[in-house]
């Protein structure tokens, strides 16, 4: 990686990570779609009975199979699945038990090391292509942005139900980002012919 695509990563990755913060603490993309629970104490109760102190991802109604189930069994519950779904309610749920702390600035800071990484990366892939504009290069950059939300949101909306707002939302906030970053390291990069290792050769 060649120093000026080392600095458009940067950058770009500063672009990004002021984009979030914009996106979450500013505008209401960073809530859409998501609710507190209502009457919530009777229910935050019930789940430290339930669950105690420990922490997990939960998916209910669960299946009730083993963790050894037989292929017959896990076929069966396939086909009992429906009748849970119609008589109970059900979700996806990231659980913590008391005590849990948050840390805004550690948070906030390996955001921003995300944030780096995910456009060093997108950099570098960027400079292994024969993109000359600016255009071109901001809208590569929004496509690698897509692709990025689309790979996670739309896998949790498909799998787990999360609401299409939150997804819109969140795919929207993510492309953007990128195509911020996009706009930032065209320019820096502005005028660099790439020639991949495997044409040069």
């Amino acid at each position: 990686m060649s120093a000026r695509t080392f600095m458009a990563g940067i950058l770009g990755g500063v672009t990004m990570f002021v984009w979030m913060f914009i996106a979450h603490m500013v505008l209401p993309l960073g809530e859409a779609g998501v609710k507190g629970i209502p009457d919530e104490p009777p229910v935050l109760n019930a789940m430290k009975a339930s669950m105690g102190a420990g922490s997990g991802v939960y998916v209910f109604p669960g299946t009730g199979l083993p963790p050894n189930a037989t292929a017959d069994q896990r076929n069966a519950a396939m086909r009992d699945y429906n009748g849970k779904l119609a008589a109970s309610p059900s979700g996806f749920l990231v659980y913590h038990g008391p005590g849990a702390t948050f840390n805004f600035p550690k948070t906030l800071g390996i955001e921003f090391a995300l944030e780096i990484v995910e456009a060093l990366l997108a950099a570098w892939l960027l400079s292994m292509t024969f993109l000359t504009g600016i255009l071109a290069r901001a809208a590569f950059m929004s496509i690698v942005g897509v692709v990025a939300a689309i790979a996670t949101n739309v896998s949790y909306w498909n799998w787990y139900s999360f609401s299409g707002t939150y997804t819109a939302a969140y795919v929207f906030t993510q492309a953007a980002g990128f195509l911020g970053a996009g706009l930032v390291m065209a320019a820096i990069m502005r005028g660099k012919t790439s020639v991949p290792a495997r044409a040069a050769a």
